[in-house]
């Protein structure tokens, strides 16, 4: 026996040769993450902190802004009371002119306003763009297995963008709109307060009726959210080049143009919902505002409430009320829009606030010089907390530079054990080292960087060729890049194509077949020269010929590199170094490909029927 394969064997042996270990793993689920997430209004203004300047200089224009706007009907009252009676044309002039003036201020304020305001919005929609995007990066691979992709588009583009209307436009909206209610109420009771206690009657019943309505939308556009969020999931779905290809061949056009038009109809009676929700009462409401002025005109007509009131009065008083119901109607409306607004936050938060399962350590280990010898000890995996262990007490040792090749039939944890040792997972139980480092305790650009991995399902990105690649390695020069589709046999064909390194792949490189992407994505990991190469079937969609010439450069590149193979061929996994037989998640024969045959197990069965039941 090889010094390799029995350094293995005394590794598996040392654990108990197979027997389980299990530890317990506790874990909030994303389910529990994704309930009712209440929204705290402090954690939105702080996403305003770095703007405060820039909201103050806002705050200010818009007082600036609503001042002057006051200064409308008492330059009316002073040209109907004095200028136009008394024929004093300097002060018609100077009133006039005075209109125009404000006008043109309050235009100019209000444009500054809207530039600074709507700059700090967008700034706080990237932000928030940027933040969930970046968290989701970090999310383990099952939570992307547990979720559907258009539910994930949905948060990224539909809730962000609905949000962005409350944050550019609609907090402008509130302050504006605060404060020309509040200076149109301190000057009409400087104008006349009797008429100023008529006009402000109806503000009770408006603030109940606002309450009212905005309970209403929040529950619509929380049932409108989910709805769309399942359109995403069917466009994503129906619409992708595999969904398309899926659809196409096994004849469900029609039944997903049904689906699909349901759910767009069901979105009928929701956004129908949504915009009329407590309108009704809002209707009311606007009744209302409409006899205020027929109330004042009423009053001005009666010596008990007139009290000596000029013409001039009355009309800028009308003027001044119209000028506080119009912002009193929008304050009303923005509360509403408020209010269904935090359903939009709830879903985004509640994403932000999903644990990283994966994640770096608070003190990573640094490894100076990286040998890239890799142990599985007592390594017990499930996939979620009360499922069965995909694999159990599982215990290997590849030193640097060995080879292990993984056999065994489908869904005996063959990929999970390679996934384990990329870190797309963490062991339930047990440890899987590096160099002696747990890789817990490594930086996960570390472990990215020491471990490559192509894996059976090969995703290519719609870009060039020479994007593709270089998507591994951002700084590699085109000379490396060609170096690397060199060795993965690739050059030759990706020269002949029209425009070379240049040739867009298409979407998910359906353009290639399916052994041209696998040596895509095998020169795309060699670009990076990780000293530990793991290959789950990275040759199962290659001819005999093909396989042939990647095998060879992938044999000359292994030099000196630790490999973890995964095959369904025996001319593949022979020559490894050792070989390990998985079975229901446990290793149960290892050894070299001669000792493993003259054992007569499980290995030699698989052989026997020409190893295509380890596929």
């Amino acid at each position: 026996m090889s010094d390799f394969a029995n350094s293995v064997r005394q590794g598996w042996m040392a654990s108990g040769g197979g027997r389980g270990n299990h530890e317990p793993r506790t874990k909030t689920g994303d389910r529990t993450q994704l309930e009712e997430h209440p929204v705290d209004l402090r954690r939105i203004l702080r996403l305003f902190t770095d703007h405060r300047g820039t909201i103050t200089v806002v705050m200010l224009l818009l007082v600036a802004s609503s001042l002057f706007g006051l200064a409308q009907p008492f330059l009316v009252r002073a040209i109907i009371d004095r200028a136009l009676p008394q024929h004093d044309h300097t002060l018609l002039v100077g009133a006039v002119a005075a209109m125009v003036g404000v006008a043109a201020i309050t235009a100019a304020l209000g444009l500054g306003q809207t530039l600074l305001s709507t700059r700090v919005g967008q700034h706080v929609m990237h932000r928030l763009r940027s933040d969930l995007f970046a968290h989701l990066q970090r999310q383990s691979v099952g939570f992307f297995t547990r979720t559907r992709g258009g539910e994930i588009q949905s948060r990224l583009v539909n809730d962000i963008g609905s949000m962005q209307s409350v944050v550019t436009s609609t907090a402008t909206a509130i302050a504006a709109n605060v404060t020309v209610v509040a200076g149109t109420i301190v000057a009409m009771l400087a104008m006349n307060w009797r008429l100023a206690l008529i006009s402000m009657v109806v503000l009770p019943p408006a603030v109940i009726t606002t309450r009212k309505v905005a309970r209403m939308r929040h529950a619509v556009t929380a049932q409108r959210q989910a709805k769309m969020a399942d359109l995403h999931v069917q466009i994503e779905e129906g619409l992708s080049v595999s969904g398309v290809l899926l659809t196409k061949t096994v004849g469900a056009a029609p039944a997903l143009s049904h689906r699909f038009a349901e759910t767009s109809h069901d979105l009928i009676d929701l956004e129908v919902r949504s915009t009329l929700a407590g309108r009704w009462r809002m209707a009311w409401m606007q009744i209302v505002f409409a006899a205020v002025p027929a109330a004042l005109y009423l009053a001005a007509g009666f010596p008990a409430t007139s009290g000596g009131m000029t013409i001039g009065t009355l009309v800028a008083f009308v003027s001044l009320q119209g000028s506080l119901f119009r912002p009193l109607m929008g304050l009303l409306n923005v509360g509403v829009d408020i209010t269904s607004s935090l359903a939009l936050f709830s879903r985004i938060f509640a994403y932000l606030d999903l644990p990283v399962e994966i994640d770096d350590p608070a003190a990573p280990v640094a490894l100076d010089d990286v040998r890239g010898e890799v142990v599985l000890d007592g390594v017990t995996f499930a996939y979620d907390d009360q499922g069965t262990p995909v694999l159990s007490d599982v215990s290997v040792a590849v030193p640097a530079g060995g080879s292990l090749a993984l056999v065994g039939a489908t869904g005996s944890g063959k990929s999970t054990m390679a996934g384990l040792v990329a870190r797309l997972h963490d062991p339930t139980a047990g440890r899987v080292l590096l160099d002696g480092v747990d890789l817990r305790d490594l930086a996960l650009a570390d472990v990215a960087a020491t471990v490559g991995m192509v894996t059976q399902e090969t995703y290519l990105l719609h870009a060039t060729v020479r994007e593709n690649l270089r998507h591994a390695r951002p700084d590699a020069t085109d000379e490396q890049i060609e170096a690397a589709a060199r060795a993965a046999r690739i050059h030759d064909l990706i020269a002949d194509l029209p425009d070379g390194y240049d040739t867009v792949v298409g979407s998910r490189g359906h353009r290639f077949s399916g052994g041209e992407k696998q040596r895509l994505a095998i020169a795309r990991t060699l670009l990076r020269d990780p000293r530990v190469l793991v290959l789950d079937e990275a040759t199962s969609a290659l001819d005999n010929t093909t396989e042939r010439e990647v095998q060879a450069a992938l044999d000359e590149l292994a030099e000196g590199r630790t490999t973890i193979t995964i095959a369904h061929r025996l001319s593949t996994v022979r020559n490894a170094d050792a070989i390990a037989v998985l079975d229901h998640g446990r290793i149960v024969e290892l050894g070299t490909h001669e000792e493993l045959l003259l054992a007569g197990g499980r290995y030699a069965d698989l052989v026997r029927g020409g190893l295509s039941r380890a596929a």
